[in-house]
């Protein structure tokens, strides 16, 4: 009976996914320390996925970034799980792995200026950009 419940609540999950109206620039969010897809983040990438399923032209690739707290060799591992975990819930939602390319940025190359809380909860990210076909 569980087993049931849960896949429901998968088949729930990926009915509320939307296509975003622009790829570009998208983002996922990550808790601090973490390169767990939340249900947030998860619900976003099916739905960039879903914009690439329907604009099979489209290649992107994703930003992996991190809050200026730690190393920046560990950063720079955060970023690469963040990006490669995201990259793994669009390949589990159909999009062929060789239109995804990943990069760490760490926390070398923020978006959001500034620093505290809400500054670094907005820099850990993955972010989505559109690149041209190879």
């Amino acid at each position: 009976m569980k087993k049931i419940v849960f896949l429901f609540a998968l088949i729930a999950v990926a009915a509320c996914a939307r296509a975003p109206q622009e790829l570009e620039g998208q983002q996922a969010f990550f808790a601090f320390d973490s390169a767990e897809i939340s249900s947030d983040a998860r619900e976003n990438l099916q739905g960039q996925a879903l914009y690439m399923k329907k604009n099979p032209d489209i290649n992107i690739t994703l930003q992996g970034r991190c809050d200026e707290r730690g190393s920046t060799e560990y950063n720079l591992a955060l970023g690469a799980l963040r990006a490669g975990n995201a990259a793994h819930v669009m390949i589990h939602e159909g999009i062929e792995p060789e239109r995804i390319k990943t990069i760490s940025y760490g926390k070398e190359n923020p978006i959001y200026p500034g620093t505290g809380e809400k500054v670094w909860a907005l820099n850990r990210n993955t972010t989505t950009v559109v690149r041209d076909a190879e």
